[in-house]
C-alpha cells in the first residue's frame, strides 16, 4: 500500500481522516478516554502513515482539478494577453495604413493640379499661335478647341459650349450680360487671357479650359455639375 501524508496536499478528505482516527482508536485498545483518542487522532492527522488507495485517489483528484483549474486560467489570461497585443498592432497598422493612404491621395492630387496647369500653359501657347481674322466659322472654332482643350476632355467642352452658346463666339446673354462661347459673365472677365477677347475665339476657349479646370478640376467634372444644375 502506498503510503501519503497529509501535508503533501492542501486539502484532506474528511472522510479519510475520520476513517483512519476510528482504527487507531480500536487499534490502541482505548475505551472511555476522551483525552487518549484526541491525542492519538491528533498524532494520527498529523502522520496518516497509511491511507486507504480510494482516499488517496481522491486526495489526488482533488490535487489534480485544482493545478488544472489554475493552468487553464492561467492560459486564459495570456490568451487575452495575446488577443490584446495582437489588436493593439492591428490598430497600429491600420493606422500608419491610412497615414499612407491619406499621403498618396494628396500627391495623387498634387500631381493632376500640377498637370492641369501645365495643360493650362501649353493651352496659352495654343491660343496665341491662331492667325488672328475677321471672322470664324463654327468648324474652324471646333478645330482650335480640339487643339486647346485637347482629345480626352474636348467632347465635354463641346457639350457645355453648344449648350451656352451654340458655337457662337460673339453670343450675348440679354439678361445676364454674359458673353462669347463660354458665356463668361461678365465678359471683361476673358481680358485675363488677352485683350482681344470679344473677337477672338481661342481667346475665349483658353478662358473657359482655365475656369473650368480651376473651379471643377476639369471640363469633364464642369460637364458633371452642368448636367445637375442647367449651369456651371
Amino acid at each position: 500500500m502506498s503510503r501519503i501524508s497529509v501535508r503533501g496536499f492542501a486539502v484532506a478528505s474528511a472522510t479519510a481522516v475520520t476513517a483512519v482516527g476510528a482504527v487507531t482508536g480500536v487499534a490502541s485498545g482505548s475505551t472511555g478516554q476522551p483525552g487518549n483518542d484526541a491525542e492519538a487522532t491528533a498524532s494520527d492527522t498529523t502522520l496518516l502513515a497509511d491511507i486507504p488507495a480510494g482516499q488517496q485517489a481522491q486526495v489526488q483528484t482533488a490535487s489534480l482539478t485544482q493545478q488544472a483549474d489554475a493552468q487553464a486560467i492561467a492560459a486564459d489570461a495570456s490568451a487575452k494577453k495575446v488577443a490584446e497585443e495582437s489588436a493593439r498592432k492591428q490598430a497600429a497598422a491600420d493606422a500608419v495604413a491610412k497615414q499612407k493612404a491619406a499621403q498618396q491621395a494628396e500627391e495623387e492630387a498634387k500631381a493632376r493640379k500640377e498637370a492641369q496647369e501645365q495643360a493650362s500653359r501649353s493651352a496659352t501657347r495654343d491660343a496665341s499661335s491662331f492667325p488672328v481674322q475677321s471672322s470664324y466659322t463654327v468648324a474652324q472654332i471646333q478645330a482650335m478647341a480640339r487643339q486647346i482643350v485637347g482629345a480626352g476632355q474636348y467632347q465635354c467642352f463641346s457639350n457645355i459650349v453648344t449648350r451656352e452658346s451654340g458655337w457662337n463666339y460673339q453670343a450675348v446673354n440679354p439678361s445676364s450680360g454674359a458673353y462669347g462661347l463660354v458665356q463668361s459673365n461678365p465678359g471683361i472677365k476673358m481680358a485675363s487671357v488677352a485683350a482681344d477677347w470679344r473677337t477672338n475665339p481661342a481667346t475665349q476657349i483658353k478662358w473657359g479650359l482655365n475656369y473650368m479646370n480651376e473651379r471643377y478640376g476639369s471640363p469633364c467634372d464642369a460637364w458633371s455639375f452642368w448636367q445637375v444644375h442647367n449651369a456651371y
